[in-house]
């Protein structure tokens, strides 16, 4: 069966408030087989609302509603519904009897219009509202399911987890869909899709879903199956052809994130990190210390964006930012050995270039370098030509360092 939902309320089309209902449901409705197609939103308007009822109708087999269940007149989800199918409203009394307990227990007036939120479409199945007011329901009627629930994420969610997905198993093939994402770095969208062109072509199940992010690509891996095992075995067998041609550019699973894999390297191998930032500004020291527990593996920073804090106190040499430059190899050479003697770690990093938008030194936007300094190995030094916006070349950047000292660590 497949589903669509819909979200009622005008703030959401207003930008006031983001529709993270419909993330939340889509997410839990593909891990139990029900494909979602549409996502609609709409205002607080019983005609268009009506109308979303009619054409999600013609094209879905469940409809899944979000808000509009509270007590004010601009609340009006129960009532459209109940219009549109021909159905009656009644008080539910355990909802009734528990919205009248919590204004007697709070010492505040119990008005008419608060009783509105026990309503329910009579003949559903009431969801108790386990963090809030308004229950939810289910009901079928001309083989199209009917689901409604409240719009505050923190009643929804569990509402959903508790109740409404066991509700909702009948109506599935008994297929669930497991997924797995890949993610690479160092390789375009555009690389990568042409790479693996042909298994792209050729998918049915799984299926392969490309996705950019900032600087980086990701695979989603889904497959549909009844046994979890079979679905994991389809998934691995696909992963193996795919990282076969690009898994030089693979570092993780998931929510794994670049940072996050190079802080638990450093954990794994008792090592610390320092950096000195030119370019970045800071966002390395940041990006790292939003982790718990980066004290362990890093000792501090230096933001070195003028040529004076450079020589003055990270003894870049007057002659090498006279003739190559703060923007050059030689910088970023000695900004990563220094910071790591300064702050006595056994890695340090440097990030030195041009974010733009004007160029610097006679060096275009987007010429950055890294320097990695380490112990008992080489210094090297990542020349990078990057593209996009200032942010983006900083943010870019920065994900270049943890990347490269990611696969560093991985070496030794």
């Amino acid at each position: 069966m497949n589903a669509e939902i819909i979200a009622v309320g005008t703030e959401l089309l207003l930008g006031q408030i983001a529709n993270t209902n419909a993330k939340f449901l889509s997410e839990k409705l593909a891990a139990i087989g029900i494909d979602v197609y549409y996502h609609t939103v709409v205002g607080d308007n019983n005609n268009r609302l009506r109308q979303a009822i009619e054409i999600a109708q013609k094209r879905a087999d469940i409809l899944i509603f979000t808000g509009g269940l509270g007590p004010t007149k601009d609340d009006l989800t129960k009532e459209t519904i109940a219009s549109s199918l021909q159905e009656e409203l009644v008080y539910d009394e355990v909802a009734l009897a528990s919205i009248a307990d919590y204004y007697k227990r709070t010492g505040r007036e119990f008005t008419e219009n608060n009783k509105k939120q026990a309503l329910v479409l009579k003949g559903s199945t009431v969801f108790a509202n386990d963090h809030g007011m308004a229950p939810g329901m289910g009901l079928c009627k001309d083989n199209k399911v009917y689901i409604l629930l409240p719009g505050p994420p923190k009643e929804m969610n569990p509402m959903y987890t508790s109740y409404v997905e066991t509700w909702l198993l009948p109506f599935t093939s008994g297929e669930n869909l497991y997924s797995r994402t890949l993610r690479f770095f160092g390789i375009g969208e555009s690389q990568l899709e042409a790479t693996i062109q042909d298994l792209i072509d050729e998918q049915s199940n799984p299926t392969i879903a490309p996705l950019a992010s900032e600087g980086e690509v990701t695979l989603r891996l889904t497959a549909k199956h009844h046994d979890a095992k079979e679905a994991e075995t389809l998934i691995n067998d696909i992963e193996k052809l795919i990282l076969q041609r690009v898994g030089q550019f693979f570092y993780g699973y998931n929510q794994d994130l670049l940072h996050k894999k190079a802080i638990t390297l450093l954990k794994q191998k008792g090592l610390t990190v320092a950096c000195a930032e030119s370019l970045t500004g800071g966002l390395f020291g940041e990006r790292i210390t939003e982790v718990a527990g980066a004290s362990s593996v890093f000792t501090g920073g230096i933001i070195c964006y003028s040529n004076d804090v450079k020589q003055r106190i990270l003894h870049v040499p007057e002659e090498i930012l006279q003739t190559d430059g703060a923007v050059s190899e030689a910088c970023a050479r000695h900004l990563a050995e220094n910071v790591k003697k300064i702050m006595q770690a056994n890695i340090g990093i440097s990030f030195t270039g041009v974010a733009g938008p004007e160029a610097s030194e006679g060096k275009e936007p987007g010429t950055v370098f890294i320097g990695l300094a380490m112990d008992e190995q080489p210094t090297i030094v990542i020349p990078l030509t990057l593209s996009g916006s200032r942010q983006q070349i900083r943010e870019r950047t920065v994900k270049y360092g943890f990347y490269h000292l990611y696969k560093k660590l991985e070496e030794i």
